[in-house]
Formats: C-alpha cells, sequence, structure tokens
C-alpha cells in the first residue's frame, strides 16, 4: 500500500525546549526564520508555538503570533501554517490533599474563544487542536480539553474555513473524534496527528499498532 507522505516540523514545541538547546527559537523572528528554513528544506507544514522573548517561556499572545505568520507570508515559501490552540489549557494542581491549590506558575487555563484568538485574527491553514485532557509525565500537570470546551473549538474552526489537525494522544481521543464526526461538527475526511513519545500513553499506541495498522 502506497501512502502519501508530507513533513511537519514543529519549531519549537509547547515544552521547556529552551531549557534543554539554545538551538531552539525564542523570538519571533527567531521562529519565523526557523520556519521558513525547515520549509526550504522540505517541510510542507511549519507547526508554530510562540514563546516570550524575555522568558522563552511559552505564550498565548496574538501579537507574537502575528509577527511569526507575517514574517513567513512575507518569505519566498509555500509552507503551510499551522498555530496550536493548545495553549490556555495548563492546569498544574496542588500536591496531596490540596489539589485545588493550584500551583499559578504552571496554571493557565482560559475559554475556547480566548485560546483560538491568534486563529480567528490570522487565519492560518490548518490549527492543531488536542482532542483531550491527559496526563504529562510523572507530574502534577493536567492538560484540560473537555467535550464542551472542544465542541466549541472545533465548531469555530470551521466557521472560519480553517483545517483542524486533531492530535490524539491516546485511544479514547480517536473515539471522541468519531464522535464529532456523527455529530457533523468535523468534515470527513479529517486530519489527524498521532502524538507519540509520552510515557502516559505508550499502551494505547501498542493497541494500535497491533489492532489498526
Amino acid at each position: 500500500m502506497n501512502f502519501e507522505v508530507f513533513i511537519t516540523c514543529p519549531v519549537t514545541g509547547a515544552g521547556d525546549t529552551t531549557g534543554k538547546s539554545d538551538k531552539v527559537p525564542v523570538t519571533s523572528k527567531e521562529i519565523a526564520g526557523a520556519a521558513i528554513e525547515a520549509a526550504k528544506a522540505g517541510a510542507a507544514i511549519a507547526h508554530c508555538h510562540v514563546r516570550e522573548p524575555e522568558t522563552g517561556k511559552s505564550s498565548r499572545d496574538p501579537k507574537l503570533y502575528k509577527e511569526v505568520v507575517d514574517r513567513i507570508r512575507s518569505s519566498d515559501t509555500d509552507v503551510v501554517i499551522n498555530l496550536t490552540v493548545g495553549m490556555g489549557g495548563d492546569v498544574t494542581f496542588g500536591p496531596g490533599e490540596n489539589p485545588l491549590s493550584l500551583d499559578q506558575a504552571g496554571t493557565d487555563m482560559v475559554g475556547p474563544l480566548e485560546r483560538i484568538k491568534p486563529v480567528e485574527e490570522l487565519l492560518p491553514e490548518i490549527c492543531s487542536i488536542d482532542c483531550g485532557s491527559m496526563n504529562f509525565s510523572d507530574s502534577d500537570y493536567v492538560m484540560i480539553n473537555t467535550p464542551s470546551l472542544l465542541r466549541v473549538l472545533v465548531k469555530r474552526v470551521q466557521e472560519l474555513g480553517v483545517k483542524p489537525e486533531l492530535e490524539v494522544f491516546d485511544t479514547g481521543h480517536l473515539v471522541f473524534v468519531k464522535k464529532l464526526i456523527r455529530e457533523g461538527l468535523i468534515d470527513d475526511p479529517c486530519l489527524i496527528q498521532l502524538c507519540t513519545g509520552n510515557s502516559t500513553n505508550k499502551k494505547s499506541w501498542w493497541r494500535i499498532n497491533h489492532k489498526f495498522l
């Protein structure tokens, strides 16, 4: 069986990649430059997050996204731009018997329409949507994407004419994607990215590999 293949380059990622390497772009100019460089090397899609220039921490500031997108669009590349809407769904719970004493430094939780502002303003070809809530590693951090929040996100993205890239981290996320298709909230065929490499979802990918692939 033949599969058409395209390359997506996530030029920074959402995690603390800047703390792991000084090669990770931080400013909007650097992020756009990395996306353009990736396109010239053969990437079809640039998956873009932005960061606070002073600290290197992840951001959802529409102004930073605008600079990235404007720089990419004014370059001599035709790379497809993918903006994340994953930011603004971060909750770090308190320890032990005080889970609702949230770690404020690790918590940034806003509504779906706030999360999607850069997409509404800039209308990229694609935006990535994480299709469920989940733990990451062994910390108290949880990525929050409730069913009602996701329905608002995908409905608005469809209205904007932006293609949602549905980020699936485990089999339950696939089940929910199928439900969204049945409800008419997502066009079929849809674009799904299977996200691996997180220790909390290894078993799910073993099942997918053995039953579906």
